[in-house]
């Protein structure tokens, strides 16, 4: 639009007609592209390398249709996500040749939208990405937007705040006065996945440097309707609104959107009736949703905002964990430098808990503070361990130590888990990723791993402090004793020392070793980590032939077992003598690092409680 003036003046046009007009935004570009032939395995953002003019096509149609905005077909092109398909090597030019296309279609009669999308990987401590490497990864997208020419930045669908203020930030450094619409998405529950309410978004995007606010995509217009009118109490700024056409539905093997272009209209003009200053479509919109919003807009006379009453929520009301020594009696007694003293023990495969039971009182009885129970270790088809966790402490009473795992389970349902787990009572956990399914009873089960072992301890320690992971309260904290793996002998022990790192800035308390076979690089790896100020139990394995050292040293990655070792078990020559090695060994560790760590959790080969209990003999 207006072509023939300034980029500058571009950019305060758009702004100033925002004030007195409501702005139509385009439909869904990828549903598009989709009904017109390309399956769904396909990327997308690099039809616009491949097939310009269809891409042209679509734009057009969609000006024709009554669209001010088109966006530039560039919502996934971003280096994380195109690395996928082969493509992070075209990034620049991918968003470059979105915008060219898109002028090309606009002739003056359209502003051009450069798309933004949220990565492909989550942001840490929740994913992999940091978050220098995120803006690395959104200046590289936006500053190739923008320097192609584009009127303003949409930046839509994002589930996490956090995420969506990277490149908010970033496109305002790279031109201060681009226009920025900001837009997050919600579930079906009316919150983002990460528990983010219409409120909040508001109030925090509201404080941002975003000059409109909004939501976009995964829902239709009821949804999106009851969300902006949460919304516009709470801020001055514009706000933009792009429903999906509803819930897709499988036709013919195709997902097909339902909700009529009539639908969709009618629920525009609630949108701008309640305040809403940008409208648009997303998922399964076409110029026909278009066209009808665009009749609708028409019809009203576009009205201004009353100024809005600013009763903001409390964001984030975090409130005072509970102290460590109160937690559990495990953490009690770290928390006052007693030496603890655990014991593994593996759920059983079936459901007859009667030797389970039976070994855990006899731990019980010889004083063991806790046992420490494994949640599917190696893959392999086990009893719940929370189910036995909570066996323990009911029939037992005695202190479990619960590993839990991303493997199994979406956010959704962690979060379910957490505070289903803080009500039955049990409070020390081991929060790990997991081992994959591959390596398991059932290679071929699928596993979700929508976070990892950083992402868990982080929810956890939210829970801790009274929120959830959209920073609204979950009325009293919970009181988990949070706990992480460590590997003191990894193959790579910088990544390894920086990935530990990360796990106690998101807030883990204790620290649980791998297997102990190298005494010598166990105090190595405690010297590294003595800034870190974190109680350490170091896991102890008593060997019992020399066929599971060589298992051990060879097989399991994590686990190295020293040659001096190795050379103990092969001098054995009988089993009886293995064992007895195994277990002096297991002791000998535990008497020279016993000074530098917080207490010992003890494997029970065979599930034999004589092995733990004798090596720990050595510290009566």
């Amino acid at each position: 639009m207006y072509k023939n003036e300034s980029e500058e003046i571009l950019q305060e046009k758009f702004l100033q007609y925002l004030e007195d007009n409501i702005v139509l935004f385009d439909g869904g570009m990828g549903t598009e592209i989709y009904d017109r032939g390309y399956f769904i395995n396909k990327c997308y953002d690099a039809v616009t390398l491949e097939s310009p003019d269809l891409i042209k096509k679509i734009h057009t149609e969609y000006i024709e249709a009554g669209a001010d905005v088109i966006e530039t077909n560039a919502f996934g092109a971003n280096r994380d996500k195109l690395q996928k398909y082969g493509y992070a090597e075209n990034t620049e030019k991918i968003n470059r040749q979105g915008v060219e296309v898109a002028q090309e279609a606009a002739e003056d009669e359209a502003w051009i939208a450069g798309a933004v999308g949220p990565m492909r990987d989550r942001l840490a401590p929740i994913g992999d990405i940091a978050q220098e490497e995120s803006r690395d990864i959104f200046r590289q997208q936006i500053g190739s937007l923008i320097e192609a020419g584009v009127d303003l930045i949409i930046l839509e669908t994002f589930n996490d705040l956090d995420e969506l203020f990277i490149p908010l930030q970033v496109a305002k450094e790279i031109q201060n006065d681009i226009p920025v619409i900001a837009q997050m998405t919600l579930t079906r529950g009316g919150k983002s996945i990460y528990g983010h309410t219409p409120e909040i978004i508001a109030n925090k995007l509201s404080e941002s440097a975003a000059d409109v606010i909004g939501l976009n995509c995964t829902v239709g217009p009821r949804k999106m309707l009851s969300a902006v009118e949460k919304m516009v109490g709470l801020t001055d700024k514009p706000i933009s609104v792009m429903p999906n056409a509803g819930l897709p539905q499988k036709v013919d093997g195709r997902n097909i959107y339902m909700s009529s272009p009539e639908y969709i209209a009618e629920y525009s003009r609630r949108f701008v009736r309640v305040g809403a200053k940008v409208i648009g479509g997303c998922c399964g919109t076409n110029p026909e949703h278009i066209r009808e919003i665009s009749k609708f807009i028409k019809s009203i006379s576009p009205r201004k905002k009353e100024p809005a009453s600013k009763k903001k929520e409390k964001e984030e009301i975090q409130v005072e964990p509970i102290p460590m020594e109160k937690k559990s009696k495990f953490a009690h007694k770290i928390a006052n430098g007693k030496f603890v003293k655990s014991v593994e023990l593996v759920p059983p495969s079936g459901t007859d808990i009667t030797q389970a039971e039976k070994t855990a009182k006899v731990l019980k009885k010889h004083d063991i503070d806790t046992v420490n129970i494994p949640d599917g270790p190696r893959a392999m088809t086990k009893m719940g361990a929370t189910y036995l966790a909570k066996i323990f402490i009911d029939e037992v009473g005695i202190e479990p130590i619960l590993h839990y795992t991303a493997r199994d389970k979406n956010m959704l349902g962690i979060i379910s888990d957490l505070l289903g787990i803080q009500a039955i009572g049990i409070k020390n956990m081991l929060l790990i990723t997991g081992d994959p399914p591959k390596m398991g009873d059932y290679p071929d089960a699928t596993a979700v791993f929508d976070i990892d072992s950083i992402g868990l301890i982080s929810i956890a320690d939210k829970m801790n402090h009274g929120i959830d992971m959209g920073g609204n309260s979950i009325g009293k904290p919970t009181e988990y004793f949070i706990g992480a793996g460590v590997n003191p002998a990894p193959v790579n022990m910088e990544e390894e020392m920086e990935h530990f790192e990360r796990k106690v800035e998101a807030g883990a308390e204790y620290a649980i070793t791998q297997p102990i076979f190298d005494v010598d690089k166990f105090k190595d790896f405690l010297d590294r980590i003595d800034h870190l100020d974190i109680p350490i139990i170091a896991g102890v394995w008593p060997l019992v032939s020399t066929k599971n050292a060589e298992f051990m040293n060879n097989e399991l990655p994590e686990v190295t077992v020293s040659e001096k070792i190795m050379e103990k078990m092969k001098a054995t020559s009988s089993k009886e003598e293995a064992r007895q090695t195994g277990i002096k060994i297991a002791q000998e560790t535990i008497m020279e690092i016993k000074d530098f760590i917080a207490g010992v959790e003890v494997s029970m080969p065979f599930g034999k409680v004589e092995y733990p209990l004798k090596v720990l003999e050595v510290l009566d």
